[in-house]
């Protein structure tokens, strides 16, 4: 999601106004407006109808049995959650690299005559990247969420179908390992940024 998001929201921050910018625009309003469940329905019917078949339509096979069997039934679970917050991250760094190339001290950078790739690299790339981090854990905690329905669609045996089933039983222990498991990846999710932004962001770490 990230290795994708990021560069697509660097060249549409880079290159304002272009094509490549348009379309990128319209690819993270058009992903980040639809909920997982209508992702979903529709790569279900472009991509796993009976008469395309070029992916299962759900079920799970170990990758013991077959890693060709298990890649082919997760393509479509992670591309449902991967297009929506690709489209989001996408967006948020497009935004902060716009902001970041009309601020004071890239102009003033580029008027002592360093080249555009040094600006870039040096003053661009840290500044933007610092607040979409923070938007990325942010992510986490609706990936957490977003696996519920995902799971229950494509009858994937995760922790979200796990969670379901524990919730009509009124399995109390299974329902409180599961939310204090999602809890602690989501906040280990958001330390591990803090330490990015740490890094990325002198400002915050002299703080």
């Amino acid at each position: 999601m990230t290795v994708i998001a990021i560069p697509l929201g660097l060249l549409a921050g880079l290159r304002r106004g272009s094509k490549a910018d348009l379309g990128i625009g319209v690819f993270s309003y058009i992903g980040a407006s639809m909920p997982e469940f209508v992702t979903a329905t529709l790569l279900l019917v472009f991509l796993a109808s009976p008469a395309i078949g070029l992916f299962p339509a759900g079920g799970f096979i170990p990758p013991g049995e077959s890693l060709t069997g298990f890649a082919s039934h997760v393509v479509l679970p992670a591309a449902t959650l991967g297009l929506i917050l690709t489209a989001h991250i996408s967006r948020q760094v497009r935004s902060e690299v716009s902001e970041v190339l009309s601020s004071d001290y890239v102009r003033a950078a580029r008027l002592k005559g360093l080249r555009e790739r040094r600006v870039i690299r040096r003053h661009v790339l840290p500044n933007s990247l610092a607040p979409a981090v923070a938007v990325i854990s942010l992510d986490v905690g609706y990936l957490l969420g977003g696996i519920i329905v995902v799971e229950e669609i494509f009858a994937w045996p995760g922790l979200g179908r796990l969670l379901i089933y524990a919730l009509e039983n009124r399995d109390l222990p299974v329902i409180q390992a599961i939310t204090l498991l999602l809890a602690t990846v989501y906040a280990l999710s958001n330390l591990i940024s803090d330490i990015v932004i740490a890094l990325l962001d002198p400002r915050v770490r002299y703080a």
